[in-house]
């Protein structure tokens, strides 16, 4: 066995009741118990000790470096291989941009890392520094995509209440804000990618014939599965209820320009008399009516005035207006 490093985020060994025991830096990982070993392969001296030690092989090393994030499952024997996503909640970065979650396991090892911070990883280091976690590498296994799952069904409650609140603003013929819909269609796509394939992995994952994975265990990986199945079923509804509500914002919009054109029309309606004859009283003929009285400009002006208030009377009644 090798010797814990220094450039973990976690090291600690499963007390085999939901807690946990601090390893200490330098000692050698114990053979009688169930360590994990949890890095960040962003910091090049965690990178270097992945490559070097002798725990890990070639293929090993690849998954837990490597550069591809699509959900993975490997099995080598009785050791699996798995590149999980999670949701990014990091403060600065896109919630779509999904996390990958690296994990080499066997019935007595963990090992996994990720570039940026998983809420899913705290919340099972968190259980078990309360003593409610996970009690082997099995139970770790399952509680790691239980709560991967749980962050995701989270952030698509989420999703589906900005929807909601959208629809009733719609509704209220209000418009969004500029490229909030974008936005969100954007996030539903974007989960929904990661999360169909992660779906099957997870299936599968409770279908592999492990001799460490107990009844229970596949029982509830089973269960995960089919609650990413229906978050699945809801990124879908809410992928056609915002086409829908596309479609809707698009015709508030035609409407409202329809409406302006329409009383811009009404406007140039009403003008239009009112420019006829001040075109024609205004040639420079002679014989032209009170061309040599000084009341005739005014009762020009009320005269178009009494045309104009006549005609918008009648666009009034014949509903026009």
């Amino acid at each position: 066995m090798d010797r814990v490093p220094a450039e973990t985020i976690y090291r600690l060994t499963l007390n085999g009741q939901g807690g946990m025991l601090p390893l200490e830096v330098g000692a050698e990982i114990p053979s009688d118990a169930a360590s994990w070993l949890h890095f960040d392969y962003g910091n090049p001296d965690a990178a270097r000790w992945l490559i070097n030690t002798p725990l890990l092989g070639e293929t090993e090393r690849e998954a837990l470096l490597g550069q591809s994030s699509r959900p993975k499952l490997i099995r080598l024997g009785e050791t699996i291989l798995l590149i999980l996503r999670g949701v990014n909640h990091n403060q600065g970065h896109r919630p779509e941009e999904m996390v990958a979650l690296r994990i080499f396991i066997t019935p007595d090892l963990i090992i996994s890392s990720r570039r940026r911070p998983l809420l899913s990883e705290q919340d099972v280091f968190a259980d078990l520094g309360k003593g409610i976690g996970p009690d082997n590498p099995a139970d770790w296994l399952v509680e790691i995509c239980d709560a991967l799952t749980d962050r995701a069904g989270e952030f698509i409650d989420g999703l589906h209440d900005e929807i909601l609140e959208l629809e009733e603003s719609v509704l209220a013929r209000e418009m969004p804000g500029n490229g909030r819909l974008a936005r969100i269609r954007k996030q539903l796509i974007m989960i929904r990618r990661y999360l169909s394939p992660q779906r099957d992995l997870v299936a599968r994952l409770a279908n592999e014939k492990i001799s460490w994975l107990e009844e229970d265990d596949r029982r509830r990986l089973l269960d995960i599965a089919d609650r990413l199945r229906r978050w699945l079923d809801d990124l879908d509804a809410g992928v056609a209820r915002t086409a829908v509500l596309a479609d809707e914002i698009n015709n508030l919009m035609a409407e409202a320009t329809n409406r302006r054109a329409y009383q811009m029309s009404i406007m140039a309606l009403l003008f239009l008399p009112a420019s006829f004859l001040t075109g024609l009283f205004g040639i420079n003929l002679g014989g032209m009516p009170g061309a040599n009285s000084p009341t005739a400009f005014w009762v020009f002006c009320i005269s178009l005035l009494g045309l104009a208030v006549a005609l918008a009377v009648w666009l009034k009644l014949r509903r026009w207006w």
